[in-house]
């Protein structure tokens, strides 16, 4: 399923930072453990994955290092940064309270059904 470009824009850094608070990553590494903890729900091709990190890299949330690979490939490895961990936090509180809204209006929070 394709989502709306609005829709992802506001999901995709907080699915980021939560993939990232489990270790460093580079680009196409990130792209493929969003898709695979998503169930692959969610994909962010290079277009969108990229801008979005060198934003979240200006922002002070991620930290960018250079390294060569094993295959001499220069690759830019991204981590997290404690700034980067506090915007999280509050933004899994957020998504959290947002989700439980939608839910309650879905009516598919509590076991209720939509009528």
């Amino acid at each position: 399923m394709k989502f709306e470009r609005e829709l992802l824009k506001g999901v995709a850094p907080v699915v980021v930072l939560e993939i990232l608070s489990a270790g460093q990553m580079y680009g196409y590494e990130l792209s493929g453990a969003i898709e695979a903890r998503s169930a692959n729900i969610l994909t962010l091709g290079r277009g969108t994955l990229y801008p979005l990190l060198y934003n979240l890299e200006a922002k002070g949330f991620v930290v960018a290092e250079v390294r060569q690979s094993e295959n001499g490939r220069k690759r830019r490895y991204y981590s997290i940064t404690g700034k980067g961990r506090d915007s999280l936090a509050d933004q899994k509180q957020q998504w959290a309270k947002l989700q439980q809204g939608v839910g309650l209006v879905f009516g598919i929070l509590g076991g209720t059904q939509p009528a």
